[in-house]
């Protein structure tokens, strides 16, 4: 009678307990995980992400889009092309994006981005002999010359306005030498996401082994525009040289920029940079901007049209691209590969894809996938995952379970303590 008693006790108490206490979180429907719409009153919705097909940049020939009412791509010859959102960095369309092509002197756009930021604007070098030397034959040159002292920005003028080999050679010197500043160039073109581009001469001379992509040469023209200074440079059309106690103008040699040769000006362009090499042919990137959308064009090696044809070529691409845009989807972007660490210690790095991917000769210039989240994105579980975190914990699963099973035990302790005290009396 005791044991039975003390039995009923317990599992009375049990059940109040049972009552009382509140249903576990764990209990829950996982459904109610997620917050509803109503939870994020106020907060903006992300735009949806357009689709990019996988490494369809990796393929050959043309690669587009197009929606209805799109615009058709006009015929151009070059070898290699690619049109993209400067902002954005989507690529509207392209062609043999990741060929492994000669440069020329459009390589001296990943040279700028290299050593732009290691000297002011203003501060003077006076030029030494050996800082001359090595200078290819039948280089572009802007005329600098031993023992004058040039400020900075005359140098980068020379650079982006005549092509000039010979400022190259200085404001590499400059950076820690020939050799520091192929290998510091090859670090900034992967660090950016270029992987097809070979570093050899840094003034873009032509070399056995180097080479790039109009892929590339986009995705440094883009990084470029995003430099106060390197988009100064590259839309300057005309400057003064110094020579000693004298200056002379030079006029850029990119022909959209300033009209010459009977070459139309492109409304709106911002530069970037012109090449030219007998084994190269004629390169070049090209931006522009039209309302609130700026565009980068990059046009490698056009078999059609004489030396002209590389600016015609990269203004109907223009022109198809500010018509085209909101019209097709894009088939890839300049955006790089970054990897993101997780913060948990002991968790593993998640790696974000990159989107849509993944003999002597004279230089004169002829003047991600798309399931995977950007980098820093969140899911839309992400803010509930988060408040469910911040919330303190509620009473354990365990806990109604913990209480029957003591009371249980103490009313079986009892009933033992009072056998054994009926025995000994």
């Amino acid at each position: 009678m005791i044991v039975t008693s003390a039995v009923r006790h317990a599992a009375a108490g049990s059940a109040a307990l049972l009552f009382v206490l509140p249903v576990p979180a764990a209990a829950a429907s996982p459904a109610t995980l997620v917050p509803s719409a109503t939870s994020f009153v106020g907060e903006p919705t992300p735009p949806a992400r357009q689709y990019v097909a996988p490494a369809r940049l990796d393929r050959q020939g043309t690669q587009v889009q197009r929606l209805p009412g799109a615009p058709s791509l006009p015929s151009v010859s070059a070898l290699s092309w690619v049109v993209a959102d400067a902002s954005s960095g989507e690529v509207l369309a392209a062609r043999n994006a990741h060929r492994k092509l000669p440069p020329a002197s459009t390589l001296k756009a990943l040279f700028a981005l290299t050593a732009l930021p290691h000297h002011a604007p203003s501060e003077r070098h006076t030029v030494d002999d050996a800082e001359l030397a090595g200078i290819g034959s039948g280089s572009s040159l802007v005329g600098v010359k031993e023992g004058y002292t040039y400020k900075v920005s005359d140098l980068w003028n020379g650079v982006f306005l005549s092509s000039g080999n010979d400022a190259v050679h200085v404001l590499a010197a400059m950076n820690g030498g020939w050799e520091s500043t192929t290998r510091q160039m090859q670090e900034k073109a992967r660090s950016l996401g270029a992987q097809d581009t070979h570093v050899v001469s840094p003034d873009g001379y032509d070399a056995p082994g180097q080479v790039s992509s109009a892929y590339d040469l986009a995705v440094f023209g883009r990084a470029g525009l995003q430099d106060p200074e390197f988009a100064r440079y590259c839309s300057t059309a005309y400057a003064d040289f110094p020579a000693g106690s004298w200056s002379y103008g030079i006029a850029n040699t990119n022909r959209l920029l300033t009209g010459a040769d009977g070459v139309g000006r492109y409304p709106g362009l911002l530069g970037i940079k012109n090449g030219y090499t007998s084994n190269a042919g004629n390169t070049l990137i090209s931006a522009a901007r039209r309302g609130d959308r700026t565009l980068v064009v990059s046009v490698m090696n056009p078999q059609e049209g004489g030396g002209f044809a590389v600016y015609e070529e990269a203004r109907s691409l223009l022109d198809w691209g500010f018509e085209a845009a909101g019209r097709v989807r894009p088939v890839g972007s300049l955006a790089p590969v970054r990897a993101k660490a997780a913060v948990d210690p002991g968790a593993r790095a998640v790696s974000v894809a990159r989107e849509g991917h993944g003999a002597k000769t004279a230089d004169r210039e002829g003047r991600g996938t798309a399931a995977a989240p950007r980098p820093g994105a969140e899911t839309a579980a992400a803010p509930a995952r988060r408040a469910l975190e911040a919330e303190p914990p509620g009473p354990s699963a365990g806990l109604p379970l913990t209480l029957v099973g003591s009371a249980c035990a103490a009313a079986l302790a009892l009933w033992g303590w009072r056998r054994r005290a009926a025995r000994r009396a």
